[in-house]
């Protein structure tokens, strides 16, 4: 089967995309990835087998897309792109990935009537709300949320199947849209066995933090995904574990306000920022670290969906604390890979990092169930199987 993936960003990086793509690549489909380019990349290439499609965009068209469901001029001028690239490519289904674009797929779509997958990357309705232009003027006033919410029920209601990160969502969905539960699909976002496999160590980062207690965290460092509680943790942790010290591997525009915590509390000696890394450099990180943490701050996104680090984290046998956000704290429970505090909580973080600091068995324990679970379990080749079972019943 001849696939358009539909992708409004540059490519790459999207690591789903990519997984998903070269998954059906593999399993004898082709992949045919639209997406879009703001300087001079080349227009077309072909990248681990994904035969790779790049139409211009700008900054304007880039601005409108935050408002997609409030005027209908981005969607218009998507459409033209897309309706050239399904003339260009001949394919035989269409991929939607998220619903940014997804109007615009629907209507170039019309007069080619190919079956529709819509990926689900995020929970983007609940997303947007906490997205720091949203709570002032303008943005407050003209983008909607409940809008994208109504959209992101008639797009699910349109496509043949639906694709999303967790159980937690796609039972949300099925409440919320209960005609839908035959369409929906579960693709985990998940870790290739070539990041645990496939690596080197860079020994300058190991070595660096050989004589310390390391709890670190990896990815996007928004506020939302609690590091301020695992900053203020350490005013009492450091009088304990002397030699602790909080690696932030990551950033955000909100770096700031912790970086300014950090000073206020006088614990510079006790945090590294690291910034953003290569992701060739996560391995080493990792196996530097003694414990590895996720202290998402609840909310209707955090809830149903996973952060992709986790499992990065558990592939090299680290135990994890984790906020009680529902779809993480379910799937550490479950597989008894970590310790859950509340979110928020200084206190209860800091009791569950004293916890694994003073029983090594257990962070053991832990960490082996984590390892033992992404390798027989979550490992990307194990879930993607769902993904290609659902194109070979699309094709048929």
């Amino acid at each position: 089967m001849k696939i358009g993936m539909i992708l409004d960003a540059p490519f790459p990086p999207d690591p789903r995309v990519e997984n998903e793509a070269v998954s059906l690549v593999n399993a004898g489909h082709e992949v045919f990835l639209f997406c879009l380019k703001y300087a001079d990349e080349k227009a077309s290439e072909i990248i681990n087998g994904i035969q790779v499609k790049r139409y211009y965009s700008n900054k304007l068209e880039y601005k409108l897309s935050a408002l997609a469901y409030t005027i209908p001029l981005y969607s218009f001028l998507m459409k033209q792109k897309i309706h050239r690239f399904i003339k260009e490519t001949e394919i035989d289904a269409l991929h939607i990935h998220d619903i940014r674009i997804a109007e615009a797929v629907f209507n170039a779509n019309q007069k080619f009537e190919l079956p529709v997958v819509l990926d689900l990357h995020d929970n983007m309705p609940e997303v947007m709300k906490l997205y720091p232009h949203l709570q002032k003027f303008p943005g407050k006033y003209i983008i909607s949320p409940s809008k994208w919410k109504k959209k992101e029920r008639e797009f699910i209601e349109k496509a043949n199947k639906v694709i999303s990160v967790s159980p937690e969502f796609l039972e949300n969905l099925e409440k919320r849209i209960p005609a839908s539960k035959d369409k929906l699909v579960l693709v985990p976002n998940t870790i290739r066995q070539s990041f645990y496999k496939d690596y080197q160590v860079d020994e300058t980062i190991t070595n660096r933090y050989k004589d310390d207690f390391v709890i670190l965290y990896l990815g996007d460092t928004h506020l939302r995904r609690g590091l301020q509680t695992a900053i203020e943790s350490l005013c009492y942790l450091k009088e304990i574990i002397p030699n602790i010290r909080l690696v932030i591997v990551g950033r955000n525009t909100t770096d700031v306000i912790l970086k300014q915590k950090v000073v206020n509390l006088k614990l510079e000696d006790f945090v590294d920022f690291e910034g953003w890394k290569n992701v060739s450099l996560f391995q080493s990180y990792i196996l530097a670290s003694d414990i590895c943490i996720s202290p998402l701050h609840r909310n209707l996104q955090h809830d149903v969906a996973y952060a992709n680090k986790i499992f990065q984290y558990m592939s090299f046998a680290k135990p994890l604390l984790v906020s009680d956000a529902t779809a993480q704290k379910r799937l550490v429970e479950n597989n008894n890979t970590g310790l859950i505090h509340k979110e928020k909580d200084v206190s209860d973080f800091s009791d569950k990092i004293l916890k694994l600091y003073k029983d090594e068995a257990l962070r053991n324990e832990l960490g082996q169930n984590g390892k033992e679970f992404i390798e027989n379990e979550f490992s990307w080749e194990q879930t993607s199987k769902k993904l290609l079972h659902l194109y070979d019943n699309l094709e048929s």
